[in-house]
């Protein structure tokens, strides 16, 4: 896929834009009016659809709120669509619109053929800020809507819930020669093809001076679509014929050499912001797996430009706005170079992946920031993000209310000069107001993003304090400014839980756990592995999403490799064989189901997914890694524990099958160099076996693992005696391992060769750093 941007108007109407819901109020009279004409240009209700409907509404319960400005003097929705039996947080937002929705599904398809109409697809998510602009606008629009419903099938579609979808019809777009994002509004035939297509229209002509507005853009489409059919035939089949060679995969037969991590390290060395950090210009978005192979690029060739771009750009993203000063967690991109005007949604893929590199960075550096940076992030998560069962939540949204009750952006996250002061008191306010860069003007339509511009060792000399005194001050200011934010209006938060991101999210609090030593972190992604396991995997299959106890459809191909990743890294922060043969239950589910046995490497959807017009092999990093990078580096995990070669081949394969795209643009398969790295650095194998009923006398050898950067190894923790019959089932090279007279012992082997097994923690240390 490639890389999707913002287009430069919609940045800058970011800036100045905030949209307000207003409430229009009629009868009860007028309400079952019409709940007995349906909505505005559609006929009545179905006697069938209005049951589904009453019967949901039971379910659903009186905490149930509708989410539209056309209300009753009750309070009650004047209008409901298809929309409202699904369970997802973002068909929810639209399920009250006078547009007659429907969700993905043959049904719509199928009516519009019936009628020989055009279909209106429109792509979004909960949080996405212009899809709320765009609903209040257009799609809570009496007119636009009764047009949409006369002329047109319109379908709404979560992206969150369906990759697959979104995906097509981004390339679609990309195929126009446009630039992607949400909403995404394609136009298709009733066969699915797609014949015209955008991202945030305004509602009608000269709004936000767009010389066209959709209101005229349907109208005119519409025309064409009855006027000239043969037109949109040829003009869909073309665009269906692109998107089908850009899915196609020129695939390799050899395995990528080193070469491919020094072409990367070219790439991100010139095209380095080297004020700023991060590669490329605004909007700029979190280089997350681009900073992991920075750290081991450095650490494989002590290339001193690689651990300075990446601990540049951690840094000014730690001190920016886009990362959230009072609260922790990050936004999810910024709209300038600075890092400091975020895009306010918070996402909790962003979080895991960022979290993990301020790890690495930490293990690397020892520098105290990176370690609060992890803590304040996943103290984050823990507190706003996870369900009381254990699964974390999907996101936060960009708008809030504010005191006056309209919707703002970013209005949550920032501050009033005046309000900032008060909160903490004339003594803190002299130190702090100055270090978070607060001033009357503000920096964000007249409020302020907090952000810190100053590095802490020059601000003590600034302000002659001492640098623990500082510290302090930091902890306070931050208590107080949390507290009476609490008291506002938060964002609205999806509550949806998606298989692959709790993997990403499980991965983090697992590193985090086993490498700052705290169990509270290991417990809670055991919590949510848990959950994953008994809520989403049923019947053989993992399943997409949960919410509210709905479960969503089968998993994606990085639901299952991001969760098996999280299963690994828990099973070496746990020493609990259970998740490591659940890793390989599931990858056994995933070499079935999603395999290209001829070429390598393994497609979004599993063989018997529903066919759409092309079947995708995700082929590219961005701000989430691929299926197919995090899978490959899965599989030479699985490899080294178990000894089978059937891994590695499967892993050599799909490594093989990405090699041009490797060779030809190695800075776009970012997670895959990491597998490059780690095929080619002969990983350690590290088993530590501790004799029974003696457990905690293996602390000395694993501190001795947190201190050192070791990304690539497999690490297992064994006890004697039935722990250790155990592992053995499934990690043979365990046979025959012991706690030599009666110690704790490591054993450090490489490619099929050992060390000597010691019990010396110098000697130890030695053999995981030696090359």
């Amino acid at each position: 896929m490639k890389k999707i941007s913002q287009t430069s108007a919609l940045i800058f109407v970011i800036l100045i834009y905030s949209c307000a819901y207003q409430f229009s109020i009629a009868s009860s009279a007028q309400q079952n009016k019409r709940l007995k004409t349906g909505l505005p240009g559609t006929e009545k209700y179905s006697p069938a659809l209005l049951d589904a409907f009453e019967k949901r509404q039971a379910s659903r319960g009186e905490s149930y709120k509708a989410r539209t400005r056309h209300i009753t003097l009750n309070g009650e929705p004047l209008y409901t669509n298809r929309l409202f039996l699904e369970s997802s947080p973002y068909l929810l937002q639209h399920a009250h619109n006078p547009v007659n929705w429907y969700p993905w599904g043959e049904e719509a398809f199928l009516t519009a053929a019936k009628l020989n109409r055009p279909v209106l697809l429109s792509i979004g998510y909960s949080t996405c800020h212009w899809c709320h602009v765009m609903e209040s606008e257009s799609f809570e629009d009496i007119e636009i809507a009764q047009y949409i419903n006369e002329n047109y099938i319109a379908i709404k579609v979560d992206r969150e819930e369906r990759p697959d979808i979104d995906a097509i019809y981004m390339t679609a777009l990309q195929v126009l020669g446009q630039g992607g994002g949400w909403p995404l509004n394609v136009w298709l035939t009733s066969e699915k093809k797609p014949f015209f297509g955008g991202t945030y229209y305004p509602a009608r002509d000269g709004d936000r001076g767009a010389a066209i507005g959709l209101l005229t853009l349907l109208k005119k489409l519409k025309t064409t679509y009855q006027a000239k059919p043969d037109e949109i035939q040829r003009v869909s089949q073309d665009i269906v014929k692109a998107i089908s060679s850009e899915f196609s995969i020129d695939h390799g037969k050899t395995l990528p050499t080193t070469d491919v991590l020094k072409l990367a390290m070219n790439y991100y060395s010139a095209n380095f912001d080297t004020f700023y950090g991060g590669i490329g210009d605004a909007p700029k978005f979190p280089g997350t797996t681009p900073i992991q192979f920075l750290l081991r690029y450095y650490l494989d060739t002590d290339d001193k430009k690689a651990l300075q771009i990446a601990e540049l750009t951690l840094n000014k993203m730690a001190a920016g706005g886009i990362y959230d000063q009072v609260g922790g967690g990050f936004h999810r991109y910024s709209i300038d170079n600075e890092w400091l005007v975020p895009h306010f949604e918070k996402m909790l893929y962003d979080n895991a992946l960022l979290a993990i590199d301020y790890l690495e960075a930490y293990q690397i550096t020892k520098k105290p920031l990176y370690k609060n940076i992890v803590n304040e992030t996943l103290h984050y998560i823990s507190r706003d993000m996870t369900s009381p069962q254990g699964g974390f939540y999907s996101a936060t949204d960009a708008d809030s209310l504010s005191e006056g009750g309209s919707s703002n952006e970013g209005y949550y996250f920032t501050w009033d000069s005046k309000e900032f002061s008060k909160v903490l008191g004339n003594e803190l306010n002299v130190f702090m107001k100055e270090y978070y860069s607060v001033t009357d003007q503000g920096n964000f339509q007249g409020r302020n993003i907090l952000n810190t511009p100053i590095n802490n060792n020059d601000y003590v000399n600034t302000v002659n304090i001492t640098t623990a005194q500082l510290e302090q001050k930091i902890i306070k200011s931050k208590k107080l400014l949390f507290l009476h934010r609490e008291k506002r209006n938060k964002p609205l938060r999806d509550e949806k839980i998606i298989t692959a991101w709790n993997g990403l999210m499980i991965s983090a609090y697992a590193k985090a756990g086993f490498i700052l030593n705290n169990k509270n972190y290991i417990i809670q992604a055991s919590k949510s592995a848990d959950f994953i396991l008994n809520n989403l995997f049923i019947n053989g299959r993992l399943l997409r999403s949960f919410n509210n106890g709905t479960v969503g459809l089968h998993g994606y191909l990085n639901d299952y490799a991001f969760f098996i990743s999280g299963l690994i890294d828990l099973y070496e922060s746990t020493n609990n064989i259970k998740w490591l043969n659940q890793a390989i239950k599931l990858d056994k589910i995933l070499e079935k189901n999603f395999e290209d046995k001829i070429n390598g490497g393994y497609y979004l959807t599993e063989n018997n997914h529903e066919k759409l017009l092309s079947r995708v092999k995700p082929d590219y990093d961005g701000v989430l890694p691929s299926g197919n990078s995090a899978h490959i580096l899965n599989l030479l995990r699985l490899g080294l524990f178990t000894s089978k070669n059937q891994y590695n081949k499967r892993a050599i394969s799909a490594l093989s099958a990405f090699s041009k795209s490797l060779i030809n643009t190695p800075m776009n398969l970012s997670k895959m160099l990491l597998s490059v790295d780690f095929y080619y650095s002969e990983a350690k194998e590290i088993i530590i076996i501790t004799p029974e009923n003696k457990e905690n006398s293996n602390y000395k050898f694993l501190d001795a693992l947190r201190q050192i950067f070791l990304p690539n190894r497999i690490l297992s923790v064994i006890t004697e005696g039935n722990d250790l019959k155990n592992h053995i089932k499934t990690i043979p090279i365990a046979q025959g391992k012991t706690a030599i007279n009666g110690q704790t012992t490591a054993y450090v082997c490489k490619s099929g060769t050992c060390e000597l097994p010691t019990n010396n923690i110098k000697t130890f240390i030695q053999q995981i750093k030696n090359k």
